[in-house]
């Protein structure tokens, strides 16, 4: 059909090649100069601007995509024969063979509820029509090669026609009953002939998508569907991508089993296909709340730590007081900023934070909160979800092997919450390390070898292996190894002892006895920072700064890694460069929740408070105390000047100038 001439196009083509030369004749010019003629080359085309050119081409191509997408390819052939015949003669351009038109129903009248349902709501009456479904890629399998097209001749009139093979057939040729011309007189002839060399393969490959859980309420499954890619979509997504796929709802049948009736899935045929990844991070912070946001620093700005803490109480309000596990949550979420050095090393910016406590410290509750404080965020176990557990793994489905992402791979630019971290399967405690420091997972099972990326902040939280010993080690009360625990920027360990004071004011807490707060106006300050605010207020500081060391911090941290380096054992030696990294990551998202661009001696200072709170590693001050007793105090700022003069004193920096709490000249 692409030999035959213009006046021989029919007029469902003409109109669609017409469009294609006025609105898309770049596309086709850098197509034509593309060097290779065999390659499938797509041709993108927002929906919303041919609803605008041609109403009923666009009503068309909805109503009737399994022949109009098909039309399109067609009159992108014709168009770009067009654009080559009047190119000038110094341009050497190569004619094409496949050319794909690929829709993008982004911004168009097809972003409504009725053609871009969630994948559990995709029903029989969607089949036929152009779909869009959005989801999580959580299988990929290998590319495929399969019979697309083939060519047959009628022995009676000599009439050439294409047939093309149908899933629900399993990919079958169907012959027409009688020959399939359009002439006056109707041939009628039964007998075909199939034409040699006039058949068209094409690459194909199969995912599957999976709605996000962020959307579902709770109680209910994400479901999941197999998509198909042929051509210029094959390996464009990888396990762990989120996706905007548009296509034609199909069905095909299942494996043959024995005893057991034969159905037909349902697969999406993709047309178009949109990786999300970019927008995963991506919250919508209005101009007036991002105003509040300045305002509220100017309301504090000579008691930043002040108002520090009253950003901090919003997290977890449910649970009394944890000062440092707040604190600890808000720096792991906000994190740094990564590092690539000249060789291309990276250095990652997101920090890892692992809570090991007794039961009823309250461990489960800030998983839950931080994962509805990120934008995209994984909640698990140690043994996983799925058979991929946190990792990935290879997994057969219809007698071919497919990566399963597991559930840092599919919280990819996000958070992963592991609850009973200690519980991992052997696989994963095998690669998570990888997962973790390097942020990506190498794959090598069933001959599939790859990489995917796990730009993920972990949240772990595990109980002690029996009764925590504060005499051995970390790794032996825990059962985690040294390496894996060093992964971890800080580590706090929730000890249940026995203190009556402390107990008193919990109990007067909970049984609303006691007031919480330092008047009405600490009161008014706290109910601000909602769970929706805070979340706006992660995505803007994470947007919106990038801090950078002064010369007062960077001495501060070098002395504090040096005194650690001089202090610790022969074991432990090898971490502290992590544990510096970890300093300054700490520095960065400290500085982040400040609202500074800035890393000053404040936020150096309260970095090392948040390492020392972590038992990983020898402690200089004596005055940290239990994590879990830590309490929000009155008076924050002259607080930390008693905190910043010992830690000045231990590490020789006390005969320096004082600085201030860098909020000078800020706007």
């Amino acid at each position: 059909m692409n030999s035959c001439n213009e006046e021989e196009v029919p007029m469902r083509l003409h109109s669609a090649v017409e469009y294609l030369l006025h609105s898309h004749s770049d596309q086709l010019r850098s197509i034509i100069l593309s060097p290779d003629p065999k390659l499938h080359y797509p041709l993108f085309v927002d929906y919303a601007e041919l609803m605008d050119a041609d109403p009923p081409l666009a009503r068309l191509v909805f109503a009737n995509p399994t022949d109009y997408l098909r039309f399109f390819d067609q009159a992108a052939i014709l168009a770009h024969k067009r654009v080559l015949k009047d190119m000038v003669s110094h341009e050497k351009g190569v004619e094409k063979k496949f050319i794909h038109v690929r829709f993008n129903v982004c911004g168009s009248p097809l972003e409504f509820p009725e053609t871009f349902p969630t994948i559990g709501r995709v029903r029989v009456k969607h089949r036929g029509i152009l779909l869009t479904l959005k989801g999580t890629v959580i299988r990929s399998g290998a590319v495929k090669m399969y019979e697309g097209q083939r060519t047959y001749q009628c022995k009676k009139c000599k009439h050439m026609f294409p047939l093309y093979p149908e899933l629900e057939t399993r990919n079958s040729i169907t012959l027409p009953s009688i020959c399939p011309s359009q002439r006056s007189n109707p041939c009628e002839g039964t007998k075909f002939l199939c034409i040699e060399n006039t058949t068209v393969c094409h690459d194909y490959q199969e995912i599957k998508i999976q709605e996000s859980t962020q959307v579902l309420g709770v109680g209910v499954i994400p479901r999941s569907i197999l998509v198909i890619l042929q051509d210029d979509l094959v390996d464009i997504v990888k396990a762990g991508d989120d996706v905007i796929i548009t296509g034609i709802l199909t069905a095909k049948w299942s494996p043959d089993l024995k005893d057991v009736r034969c159905d037909l899935d349902p697969i999406l045929i993709a047309n178009h296909v949109r990786k999300t990844n970019e927008m995963k991070l991506e919250i919508d912070i209005p101009d007036d709340v991002a105003m509040k946001f300045k305002q509220f620093w100017l309301d504090f700005r000579d008691t930043p730590l002040k108002g520090r803490n009253t950003i901090l109480r919003g997290i977890c309000p449910q649970v009394f007081g944890l000062f440092t596990v707040k604190l600890a949550v808000a720096l792991t979420l906000i994190g740094g900023v990564q590092h690539v050095d000249a060789s291309g090393t990276k250095i990652r910016g997101e920090s890892h934070l692992l809570l090991v406590g007794d039961p009823g410290t309250g461990k489960s509750q800030f998983l839950k909160f931080a994962a509805k404080l990120s934008n995209r965020s994984v909640i698990t176990t140690g043994l996983g979800s799925t058979s991929a557990g946190l990792t990935v793994t290879a997994v057969k489905d219809g007698g071919e092997w497919m990566l399963e992402a597991g559930a840092l791979v599919l919280a990819d630019g996000g958070l992963c919450c592991i609850d009973e971290f200690d519980s991992m399967r052997e696989h994963d405690r095998a690669t998570i390390h990888e997962a973790m420091e390097q942020q990506t997972i190498s794959v090598a099972k069933a001959g599939l070898v790859t990489t995917l990326s796990t730009r993920t902040i972990v949240f772990g939280a595990t109980n002690p292996k029996g009764h925590y010993d504060p005499d051995q080690p970390l790794s032996v009360n825990t059962a985690l190894s040294g390496p894996l625990l060093s992964r971890f920027d800080i580590v706090l360990v929730l000890l249940d002892t026995k203190n009556p004071e402390w107990d008193a004011v919990v109990s007067s807490h909970i049984l609303g006895e006691g007031e919480y707060g330092n008047g009405k106006q600490d009161e008014d300050l706290a109910n601000i920072w909602s769970l929706s605010i805070l979340r706006r207020y992660i995505g803007y500081v994470k947007k919106h700064f990038k801090p950078v060391l002064t010369k007062e911090a960077e001495r501060v941290i070098s002395n504090y890694y040096q005194l650690q380096r001089r202090s610790a054992t022969h074991n432990a030696a090898r971490t502290t460069v992590r544990m510096l990294e970890s300093l300054i990551r700490l520095a960065q998202a400290h500085a982040r929740l400040m609202f500074r661009n800035e890393v000053t001696r404040l936020d150096a200072i309260a970095a090392i408070l948040c390492i020392e709170s972590s038992m990983t590693i020898s402690a200089i001050i004596d005055s940290i105390g239990n994590a879990l007793h830590s309490n929000f105090t009155e008076n924050p700022d002259e607080e930390y000047a008693k905190q910043e003069k010992l830690i000045l004193e231990k590490l020789s920096l006390i005969d320096e100038s004082p600085e201030s709490n860098g909020l000078e000249g800020f706007n």
